[in-house]
């Protein structure tokens, strides 16, 4: 299916839209960006596919993420018909009864998750929440802090991810991770960067307001410190990618976590360092918190030359918890010196999306 891979997702969606017409409302009118989310979760469904475990919690995830969009029950077997009618299009000859019947019940498999999360999902909390912008402020021209308060308690977890969809593109959703754990006013803090093309970053660098209205998606991710662990924790962040990695010490400081924490934070540059002076005055307050700061082309604090150097360095982390998040390169690369460590994969928590398959590399 390789070579296919940029024409796979618009066959699929000209044939499902095609035999089901009725389901083209729920998507957005540019679906360029639908395309790669399909591609990519079917990529990550087949390398879960002999872990059961880790495919349930990706499935789930999707099903209950899925409401936002107003998925209903039946239109997993639309879905499914007009996925695998996609396979087998493209597989050609592959395409043998025995892959089809395997790809079959995958997909049946995978369906009956993400349903049964979205039913068990409903029971308990909205598909969205309203949200008002109630802060912006703007840190240089392409990033700004923006904070939010939801008309509905909002109950999430330090170090989660949200989906976010603006009065700019409607049915066009963003994933963003809140700055700060749960506060008592319910406020969330978003830290967003302007990329060049990006609508929905530039919109809410640019164009936001105080009163603007957006929504919200559930919390999503596993990427949250377990109380329970005696083990330290070790947390690399790059970029905006700071953000839950701030959530998930403001996390541990409310739940009485007393563990080391050391934060190694890369940028290219010094100006893009945006957080570090309050990362350090959290250091002063915590004394279990520790952080470097890595620049690429020049040296910065008690920090410097690249990320990763400065990482494996400092260790050993072989007894830590790892938490990753910022630009995927960063996240494989982080995540490769820790593994070499002797951290073991299922301790190093990061992106879904990203794989780390390849430790030696």
């Amino acid at each position: 299916m390789e070579p296919y891979a940029a024409d796979l997702p618009v066959f699929f969606y000209a044939t499902l839209f095609n035999r089901y017409p009725q389901v083209r409302e729920l998507f957005p009118p540019d679906m360029d960006v639908q395309h790669d989310r399909l591609l990519r979760a079917l990529l990550m469904i087949v390398e879960l596919v002999d872990d059961p475990e880790n495919l349930v919690r990706f499935c789930s995830h999707l099903g209950r993420d899925h409401r936002k969009f107003g998925t209903l029950s039946a239109h997993y077997d639309a879905v499914g018909e007009c996925l695998l009618a996609t396979l087998a299009h493209f597989a050609g000859a592959a395409w043998t009864p025995e892959i089809a019947a395997a790809w079959t019940r995958a997909y049946t498999t995978v369906a009956e998750v993400m349903d049964g999360a979205a039913m068990a999902d409903a029971a308990l909390r909205p598909a969205t929440w309203e949200a008002r912008i109630v802060d912006h402020r703007l840190h240089g021209q392409d990033l700004a802090e923006i904070t939010v308060r939801t008309t509905q308690p909002y109950p999430f977890t330090g170090g989660q991810y949200v989906s976010m969809e603006t009065p700019w593109s409607p049915k066009v959703w963003r994933y963003y991770s809140p700055a700060n754990a749960p506060r008592q006013d319910g406020t969330i803090t978003f830290h967003v960067r302007a990329v060049t093309g990006g609508r929905i970053s530039n919109a809410l660098v640019r164009r936001a307001e105080v009163g603007d209205q957006l929504r919200l998606g559930a919390p999503q991710g596993d990427m949250v410190l377990d109380p329970a662990s005696p083990r330290d924790v070790v947390c690399v962040a790059g970029g905006t990618g700071l953000a839950p990695i701030r959530a998930l010490i403001e996390q541990a400081a409310l739940d009485g976590v007393r563990r080391q924490v050391d934060v190694f934070l890369g940028a290219r540059t010094a100006q893009e360092l945006f957080g570090l002076d309050d990362l350090l005055r959290l250091s002063k307050r915590y004394r279990w918190l520790t952080v470097r700061a890595a620049v690429a082309d020049e040296d910065v604090r008690d920090g410097a030359g690249q990320l990763t150097s400065i990482l494996a360095q400092a260790g050993p982390w072989q007894r830590h918890d790892a938490y990753l998040s910022g630009p995927a390169p960063m996240i494989v690369s982080a995540g490769r010196v820790l593994l070499r460590g002797g951290i073991p994969l299922h301790r190093i928590h990061h992106d879904p999306f990203v794989s780390l398959e390849d430790p030696t590399s």
